[in-house]
């Protein structure tokens, strides 16, 4: 469930007469997502999506955001435009929430994700990652690598609930990582959120990338390391699939060619980003009721894919 913020009509016309759109003739949640509440709005020339940012996005960056997914959507890479309003400004509040009004896009998710999915994608990212190199402008990933002590220290609380050996495991992987990643890899912006909820298909292109809201400064292989994971395992049993990884890494390789240093780092760095989803999601499992509208992802899921890239010696075993 994505909508946190229900609206009503009198509160979404209020809204959009801040804008120069015509009148809306519909308005519905849409289901789907973990972060912020969003709404379509279709009227009579066009569609658009309203969202409304809730507690998880940081709102201190919306500007960063929007300039982000701006200069992309220019630069033909296809995400959400942010409207200006009448007077020039990107957002406003709704229910004293901050809420914008963005272009909407063609296409849909996939659940069944193929290799030749996973080339379109990885075309896609490398291309984003070069246009998002003319931007002169940073902000850290709060998530990054960096960081993680802080949710390690966030999951003591719940030490009672988790099991002693998994705690170790983490522990032992933090301080591994620790002493063996490079932290003088390409970096640039990120998405740093490439789920497969947050790219649009028709047939099997890319239409769009959406929720740009976790986008950050961080390594470019970072992000690859991430995709691996959500794209390039089986959803009914969890395996790697080296077929799919092969296309995602040389569909990417292609247009931005990786390093040395990347490749010789990337195994290390599929292991950060599955070490960092594990985290986030138990602290999500066991700092929630169940009655709360938050969705509960299986931390499972990013043990079996960590403890899989530990017996990951070289970047050949992805396929590239």
């Amino acid at each position: 469930m994505a909508v946190y913020t229900h609206i009503s009509r009198e509160e979404l016309d209020l809204f959009t007469d801040h804008y120069s759109i015509e009148n809306v003739l519909e308005f519905s949640g849409i289901k789907g997502g973990t972060s912020n509440s969003n709404y379509l709005l279709k009227t009579l020339e066009k569609n658009y999506i309203l969202t409304i940012f809730e507690e998880r996005t940081n709102q201190d960056n919306l500007q960063f955001f929007f300039d982000l997914m701006n200069h992309l959507n220019k630069n033909n890479v296809k995400c959400p435009e942010v409207i200006q309003d009448k007077k020039g400004n990107y957002s406003n509040s709704i229910q004293n929430k901050k809420a914008v009004i963005t272009s909407f896009l063609k296409g849909r998710s996939i659940d069944q994700i193929k290799p030749i999915h996973c080339a379109s994608l990885g075309s896609t990212i490398a291309r984003m990652h070069k246009e998002s190199a003319r931007l002169e402008m940073t902000r850290e990933n709060e998530l990054g690598f960096v960081n993680l002590n802080s949710l390690i220290q966030t999951l003591k609380n719940f030490d009672d609930n988790i099991d002693a050996q998994l705690i170790d495991l983490i522990n032992e992987e933090y301080t591994f990582l620790s002493g063996n990643l490079d932290h003088s890899l390409p970096s640039g912006i990120i998405h740093a959120d490439l789920f497969p909820d947050n790219i649009f298909f028709e047939g099997n292109e890319v239409t769009g990338i959406i929720d740009f809201y976790f986008a950050c400064t961080d390594y470019y292989a970072y992000e690859i390391a991430i995709c691996l994971n959500a794209w390039c395992f089986e959803p009914n049993n969890n395996e790697f699939n080296p077929t799919k990884a092969k296309h995602l890494l040389g569909s990417y390789n292609q247009l931005r060619e990786f390093s040395e240093e990347e490749k010789k780092v990337l195994p290390l760095l599929t292991r950060a980003s599955s070490l960092r989803y594990l985290l986030t999601r138990l602290i999500d499992y066991y700092s929630h009721d169940d009655n709360e509208l938050i969705l509960k992802k299986d931390p499972n899921e990013y043990l079996t894919k960590l403890q899989f890239h530990q017996s990951v010696k070289k970047v050949g075993e992805y396929g590239l």
